[in-house]
């Protein structure tokens, strides 16, 4: 899967991902009441504006991007109703030819991890069937619980050809509470070094023993929002694709992201969320009104495309 991400972001030459993390306050009203008219004001009628809202975008889009990010929370807050427009939502991007990564942030341990990784990227077994659940391409993933964590994904992601992004830096203010708490080094005479390399290094240690042509598919998460930290990491981990968030409206812009980049060009997806799907709501993108939000959105990933590409011709 790591071959066809690249693939389709060489072809579209947008190393773009569009997050689809819908809250009601994004979704138009004229959506919205629609779908309270059909199924009033339930679990159900929020989960069918959400998905109808989703569905204008990604048809918008969809030409000009290689993936999406749907982050499951923003569907699980309408309980099953929520989980079903999630599902439908994934379907539909596949079938639009969309690289679907869920951001899930799953991990555990043993069998609750496996299950975990099942559900979203492989195949349990019912009766004499094997079935498949959310099947997403890729999901994110927190390493806090250490291999026992991690391994259950990988072993999926090499029967299925799927990958991971595990949660290296993160873009949220506070992640450096303990993302860059220092730890000792088991060397010697050696520095002291903050976490995020650590897990970095273990980042590149698991991918090397899953290649796809020229990238691995054990992906990293490094917030937009760091730059420097970007470069270090980038470094660390020449063979990890990396998953940007924090671009646009947690300030990260083009010219934070070059570093993320390797010299090919590749190795990094750029996130925007809320900053794509939820443009008409931004005074530059007004003009469009809740009427037309997909084509505000289309606009946005434009203007994103052509600030990343400025920034890296630049560099």
């Amino acid at each position: 899967m790591i071959n066809k991400l690249i693939d389709k972001i060489q072809k579209t030459q947008a190393p773009i991902v569009v997050g689809l993390d819908p809250t009601m306050k994004f979704v138009p009203e004229h959506i919205q009441k629609k779908a309270f008219a059909e199924y009033g004001e339930t679990m159900k009628g929020a989960a069918e504006a959400v998905w109808q809202y989703n569905k204008a975008i990604v048809d918008a889009i969809c030409d000009l991007i290689p993936a999406v990010k749907p982050q499951i929370a923003m569907y699980e807050q309408f309980g099953v109703e929520g989980l079903i427009a999630f599902q439908k939502t994934v379907e539909y991007c596949k079938q639009k030819d969309l690289v679907v990564i869920g951001d899930v942030k799953r991990g555990d341990i043993g069998s609750t991890s496996e299950a975990y990784a099942v559900g979203h990227l492989g195949q349990v077994k019912v009766g004499n069937t094997m079935c498949k659940g959310f099947d997403e391409d890729f999901v994110t993933v927190n390493p806090y619980l250490g291999s026992d964590g991690v391994n259950p994904f990988i072993k999926v992601c090499q029967k299925e050809k799927k990958g991971i992004f595990v949660l290296v830096k993160t873009s949220n203010p506070s992640s450096g509470e303990l993302q860059d708490r220092l730890v000792k080094s088991k060397e010697a005479g050696g520095s002291d070094r903050p976490l995020y390399e650590i897990v970095g290094e273990q980042v590149a240690a698991w991918g090397a023993e899953c290649m796809g042509d020229s990238y691995s598919y054990i992906g990293a998460v490094v917030g937009a929002t760091y730059p420097e930290q970007g470069k270090v990491l980038r470094k660390i981990m020449p063979k990890s694709f990396i998953l940007v968030p924090g671009y646009g409206t947690q300030g990260g812009k083009g010219a934070d992201l070059v570093h993320f980049f390797n010299e090919d060009g590749l190795g990094a997806i750029v996130n925007s969320s809320r900053g794509i799907i939820a443009a008409y709501q931004q005074e530059q993108y007004a003009k469009y009104g809740a009427e037309n939000f997909a084509d505000a959105s289309r606009a946005a990933v434009l203007d994103m495309k052509e600030d990343i590409s400025q920034a890296l011709a630049a560099r």
